[in-house]
């Protein structure tokens, strides 16, 4: 497959100058695939092993179309959600997109159980665009009240085929059942064992 550079994928010039700032020129082949096919709005299921960039695989096009919007005036309410199996993988997450939409002025905070609620409460209550965060305290948070989902439009599923293995299926599907029907699904995996392929079925559309 030949090389794409990130300068040919139409991103804006904010969302480009944060990646080439982080020294990236040339898009691995899953950024390559996948970030095209979410910017144009399709549910997606990618198979990529940890170390391959898929975290940016997702998070650039998120960033780019919600700042693009986000120029236009949009009213403030969670716009993507990143579920991911622990609290190590959530951290590095909510890293890459601090570090990718330096420039875009969005908002996003990292919740996981295991430690107080307060300081992640607090900042889901000052408004954020974007959320990663663990199941447990995901679903917790939405049953205390300070998470609604009725605003998302973004919904990645991280590590799948570990989330499956750590017996999250059941949470999954609590989430997916909240999220409102115009909601772009992405799923990442490094595996796709029958389960997933099951799992993709259910929750992809388009």
């Amino acid at each position: 497959m030949e090389t794409i550079r990130f300068d040919e994928l139409n991103l804006d010039p904010r969302i480009l100058r944060a990646v080439t700032d982080m020294g990236f020129e040339a898009a691995s082949p899953i950024q390559a695939q996948a970030i095209p096919v979410e910017m144009e709005g399709h549910d997606m299921i990618g198979q990529a092993q940890t170390g391959t960039g898929k975290t940016a695989a997702f998070s650039i096009p998120i960033i780019q179309r919600l700042y693009l919007q986000k120029k236009k005036g949009y009213k403030r309410g969670i716009k993507a959600l990143i579920l991911t199996p622990t609290r190590e993988l959530a951290i590095q997450i909510g890293e890459s997109f601090a570090a990718y939409g330096r420039f875009a002025g969005l908002r996003h905070t990292v919740i996981f159980g295991g430690v107080g609620q307060k300081p992640q409460t607090e900042a889901l209550e000052r408004g954020i665009d974007i959320l990663i965060a663990t199941p447990g305290r995901l679903l917790d948070l939405i049953g205390q009240g300070f998470i609604h989902l009725d605003t998302l439009e973004y919904f990645v599923l991280d590590e799948a085929d570990r989330m499956l293995d750590m017996g999250f299926y059941d949470d999954i599907m609590q989430v997916h059942k909240q999220l409102p029907p115009y909601c772009q699904t992405i799923m990442f995996s490094a595996t796709m064992p029958p389960k997933i392929r099951t799992l993709a079925k259910t929750i992809l559309k388009d």
